[in-house]
């Protein structure tokens, strides 16, 4: 009896493959181990680094290997120790970490740096266009890096979780700085940012309705300040004062409007973002000139150019200088005044990044099955591939969606 339902199970078995079958498409199976270094960063304006050590062994037990260069973690109040610990080769030699399979660090590298770059190396960094020359770009393509600009990449909705939190950071910092700029110990005017019983409210003007817009004017509000925002989208007006839950003055960039405005104005926060890969300059040096004496701003797009002409780059060190009797807070990169904390947040941001890309069979593999990390590469293998990069350098490009299609 068991024979005989054996033998027809196995001609009903034979008869099956007779009919057409269908090919499974091939899935991976485990992941595959990245080899990520992490530089120190040399810049003098730089006091972040990439991963947190509790970051580091997260993705050492995933699989994945991490070189840290000795010291990486200093400014950001990181021991060797730490990193060691959680399972980090550290690494006494620049080319050494330079030399692993993917380099992740906060500033673009320097020309010394890309030097120690393997051919075919990724890279993800910073890119900071508006500091750039086209000879970065040449540099790049000559050792066929694939460039990855971690402020390019977006998340699954459409966001850019980099810029997002890099912004938080810089909204909540600003005031801050203000205050600590208009108080009698900085040879400022001697006024409290905010306001107390019978005593009139600071003036704070804000360009720009993003994320640092939104968390400096919370930060403001809180204080007791009165705040004014400009910008030329209604829609990014209408949703700070959605975020804020308060009714607060806003306009469009209206430069009549705006320049009456600074006449009284305590702070200038300039938080205007760069589009389609230019910068706009919105504050003249006229109206700089017609604001009142000690007066502070603060230009948190200064990395990108900068939205006010009499702007000019300045550094942790040396912060603030003097122009036309109004004080001038122009450093690039804000959230590095609190690297540990910037630090957490770009941990946050890469450390699932990296295990996605372990799970899918490496960074290229995540690049051309995800439109959203797509989006931050600027070079691959020899060839510029963002155009908003190549407008600004004139130079040709690539788009990216033909390598994608030569994969297929």
């Amino acid at each position: 009896m068991s024979r005989k339902m054996t033998s027809g199970f196995e001609e009903l078995a034979k008869e099956t493959t007779l009919y057409p079958q269908e090919q499974l498409q091939k899935i991976r199976t485990g992941n595959t181990s990245l080899l990520i270094g992490i530089p120190k960063e040399n810049s003098l304006q730089e006091n972040r680094v990439a991963l947190t050590p509790e970051s580091v062994a997260l993705l050492v037990n995933n699989g994945h290997q991490i070189v840290v260069e000795a010291g990486a973690g200093a400014t950001s109040k990181f021991s060797d120790n730490e990193y060691s610990d959680a399972g980090a080769k550290i690494a006494y030699s620049t080319k050494e970490v330079f030399e692993c399979n993917i380099v992740l660090k906060v500033e673009p590298p320097n020309e010394e740096e890309i030097d120690y770059l393997k051919p075919g190396t990724t890279l993800i960094s910073a890119l900071q266009i508006g500091n750039r020359k086209s000879s970065y770009i040449d540099d790049l393509n000559r050792k066929k890096v694939t460039g990855i600009a971690f402020e390019l990449i977006e998340d699954k909705v459409g966001g850019m979780p980099v810029v997002r939190a890099m912004s938080e950071i810089a909204g909540s910092t600003v005031m801050l700085i203000a205050a600590e700029n208009l108080s009698t110990a900085t040879q400022g005017k001697g006024v409290i940012l905010g306001g107390i019983t019978g005593v009139p409210p600071t003036k704070v003007v804000i360009l720009g309705a993003g994320t640092v817009a939104e968390y400096a004017a919370r930060a403001a509000l809180g204080l007791g300040a009165r705040i004014e925002i400009y910008d030329n989208h209604i829609y990014k007006l209408r949703r700070v004062k959605q975020l804020l839950g308060q009714q607060v003055y806003t306009s469009v960039l209206d430069t009549a409007t705006l320049a009456q405005s600074l006449k009284t104005a305590d702070v200038l926060i300039g938080a205007i973002r760069m589009e389609k890969g230019r910068y706009r300059c919105i504050i003249s040096e006229e109206m700089v000139m017609q604001m009142p004496p000690e007066s502070i701003i603060i230009d948190v797009s200064i990395d990108q150019g900068g939205c006010v002409e009499t702007s000019e780059i300045t550094t942790h060190r040396n912060p603030v200088f003097r122009k036309h009797g109004v004080i001038h807070y122009c450093v690039p990169n804000i959230p590095s005044r609190v690297a540990r904390t910037a630090t957490t947040a770009f941990s946050n941001i890469f450390t699932p990044i990296l295990i996605q890309a372990g799970e899918v069979g490496g960074i290229e593999d995540l690049v051309f099955t995800h439109n959203w990390f797509m989006r931050g590469v600027y070079t691959y293998k020899g060839n510029l591939t963002n155009k908003h990069v190549a407008n600004k350098f004139g130079m040709k490009h690539k788009d990216l969606e033909l390598f994608r299609a030569a994969r297929m």
